[in-house]
This record gives structure tokens, sequence and C-alpha cells, in this order.
């Protein structure tokens, strides 16, 4: 077996423990679970070639920012959040910088990225007058940009016609809607294992999409 399948697989383990974990509530393990999972896509990544490119590098950056941000997530206190949502900013900015370098081609793929795009600001369109009222402008502000922010990475994964990065991407939102509308809005049936399952699925589909095409 090559280092890189054993990569993949490691990944998917540390996955599926942490969806256990999170599945039942256990804290302990989910503390090294989740973060295990990031270091392990960074290292499929890195051992697909990521390096080697423009847009592979922009990807590990990306990554990186995930697995710093999914360390702050594992508290629970608004200024962890808060430090988790940056984290995951400059993790989306990167993969801006990420599909701008893998191409821009496909027109007609922005514009279903926009269609899926619209569809997660409808599901979250109470996430931030939510927000605004019990945090006001220093939790609103940053939460808009990052919705802009994401809105953008979604588009532009369509936009390089890769089937891998657009379905990644869009899962990927799938996560930070679900997880924006249980933590501000409702609380949703299933929601952190939903978000999670989502988060680490959409991140390697978008590795995958990175390193073959």
């Amino acid at each position: 077996m090559s280092l890189l399948w054993a990569a993949w697989l490691a990944t998917a383990a540390c996955a599926l423990v942490d969806w256990y974990a999170v599945a039942r509530g256990h804290r302990a393990t989910e503390a090294w679970a989740k973060p295990a999972t990031l270091v392990a896509l960074l290292a499929t990544a890195t051992l697909g070639g990521a390096l080697d490119t423009t847009a592979g590098r922009w990807l590990l950056v990306a990554l990186a920012f995930g697995l710093v941000g999914d360390v702050f997530l594992l508290g629970r206190s608004t200024a962890r959040f808060q430090a988790g949502l940056g984290a995951f900013l400059v993790g989306h900015l990167a993969y801006l910088a990420c599909f701008v370098a893998v191409g821009l081609g496909e027109p007609l793929g922005a514009a279903a990225g926009g269609v899926v795009a619209l569809g997660a600001l409808v599901a979250s369109r109470e996430v931030l007058p939510t927000v605004h009222r019990s945090d006001g402008l220093a939790l609103s502000a940053p939460v808009a940009v990052y919705m802009l922010v994401i809105t953008a990475m979604v588009v532009l994964a369509w936009a390089t016609g890769d089937w891998l990065v657009s379905l990644g991407a869009s899962v990927f939102v799938a996560s930070d809607t679900t997880l924006a509308v249980n933590r501000f809005v409702r609380p949703l049936p299933g929601a952190a294992v939903v978000v999670m399952v989502t988060y680490h699925v959409g991140q390697a589909l978008i590795v995958l999409g990175v390193l073959t095409g």
C-alpha cells in the first residue's frame, strides 16, 4: 500500500472516530480526533503532490487554517467562536486563491455556484438578524464578512469546472450553514454530526479535486 493510500485511510479513520465521538458526546475523544482528521488530510494533500503546484500550496494553507479553526471551535465560548471564525475566514480566502490558480473557465459553472450560494443564504437568512440582536456588530459584522467570503468561495469553486471541487465546496457550505442556523437561530436535530460529516467530506472532495485536476 502506498503512503498516499495510507494517508487517505488515516483521514477516513480519524473522521469516523470524530463523528462517533460527536454523536455520543465524547468530548475527550473529539478533542484529539477532530484536529487529527485535518492533520491527516494535510498529510494526504502533501503526499499527493500539493507542494508542486500553486493551487496545491494554497490548498495546504486553507487546510492549515481549517485545523486552527477546529482547535478554537473545540471550546464553547464566544471568544473561541470568534477566533475560529477568523481562522476559517482566512482558510476560505486561501480556497479562493486555490480555485483561481486551478483556473476559472466555466461561466455557466459560476452561475450554478451562485444558485448554490443563494440557497445557502436563504437557508441562513435569520442568522445575521439574530446575531445582531444578541451580540451587536462585534459578532454580526464578522459573520456577515464570513458569509460573503463563503459565497465567493462556492461560486469560484463551480467556476473551475471541476465537479469534485464544486461538490466539495457545496458540501462545505452546507456544513457552515447548518452550524450557523443551529448555533444562532434554532436547534436542528443531529446538527452536530451533520456539521462534522459535511465539513470533512467537503474538504476531502476539494483535496481530491485539486490533486487530480
